[in-house]
């Protein structure tokens, strides 16, 4: 291990593996779900370094899940002409999104 010295003290020369790209919104969800509900696993995974990679591979699995459910329930309840009403094509679209939203939720985040 190495030293630096500040003034009178020396300090360890510690570094954290940080992720090289910004976690996105699912990747950050989970953190907070374990600092808050599971600060045990949290801490230990920080401490590891494991953190961060898990984190960046369940951001891409639960973007990857959602993408697939919303062709799934697209495929199972077609929306309708988006030309003619448009208004009913967002409204159709945005209930599918968050009915997948909250099944990667529920599966992947706050389990």
């Amino acid at each position: 291990m190495t030293y630096s010295t500040v003034g009178d003290y020396q300090f360890p020369n510690l570094t954290l593996n940080q992720p090289r790209k910004p976690l996105g919104k699912y990747g950050r969800l989970r953190r907070t779900y374990l600092k808050d509900h599971r600060p045990v696993l949290y801490n230990t995974m920080l401490l590891s370094g494991s953190l961060y990679p898990t984190l960046s591979e369940l951001e891409q699995t639960a973007v990857a899940m959602k993408e697939q459910m919303m062709t799934e329930l697209l495929a199972k309840n077609p929306a309708p002409d988006k030309e003619q009403n448009q208004m009913a094509w967002v409204q159709h679209m945005n209930s599918l999104k968050a009915q997948a939203e909250e099944l990667v939720l529920t599966e992947l985040i706050y389990s």
